[in-house]
Order: C-alpha cells, then sequence, then structure tokens
C-alpha cells in the first residue's frame, strides 16, 4: 500500500494511541474499575479502530480504485496493482473479516 507509506507517520500515531487506550482497558480491569467505565473505554478503543479502518478504507478507494484507471493510462505505477477490480475485490474482502 503506497498510500500508507505517505501517511506513515499520522498512521503510526493513531495505532500507538490505540495502544494506550487498549492499556488503560487492561489497567481498569487490574484495578477493578466499575463495569460501566470498563465499557465506556472499550468503546472508545472501537471508535479509535473504526477511525483508522476508515482512514485506510477512504485512502485505499482514492489510491487504487478511483485512480486506477487514470494511472494505468498514463503509466504510472508504483510496483502495485492498478486493476480497479482486484482493488475492489481485496478491499471488500478486508471489509467483510472486519465486519464479522
Amino acid at each position: 500500500m503506497s498510500h500508507t507509506r505517505k501517511n506513515k507517520a499520522q498512521l503510526l500515531n493513531r495505532v500507538r494511541r490505540i495502544g494506550g487506550q487498549v492499556e488503560a482497558v487492561e489497567r481498569a480491569l487490574l484495578d477493578e474499575v466499575e463495569c460501566a467505565k470498563v465499557m465506556q473505554l472499550v468503546a472508545s478503543v472501537r471508535g479509535a479502530m473504526n477511525g483508522l479502518m476508515a482512514e485506510l478504507i477512504e485512502e485505499h478507494v482514492r489510491n487504487h480504485i478511483v485512480a486506477a484507471p487514470e494511472m494505468a493510462l498514463e503509466g504510472e505505477g508504483d510496483g502495485h496493482h492498478h486493476d480497479p477490480n482486484e482493488a475492489t475485490d481485496e478491499l471488500m474482502s478486508v471489509v467483510r473479516a472486519y465486519l464479522k
């Protein structure tokens, strides 16, 4: 995914924040914090993961599906596939796995 290289620092920062949120859930469980607070923390982690996935999906669509026909016509290439059907199939496979 070439677009992840462009946004690598930003994506890594998001992942590190999510890691901190997961650690907060672990601490809450260890400290026997009330259930409602733990569920709130878990919901925050889930929201952060969904935000990360949404960003990755958006970039994938923009770079490998929408731009693919233009890139193929212009002869541009970064060594990755630019067939919009292949990119769409790949994306849908990941989305289906994520939504299970």
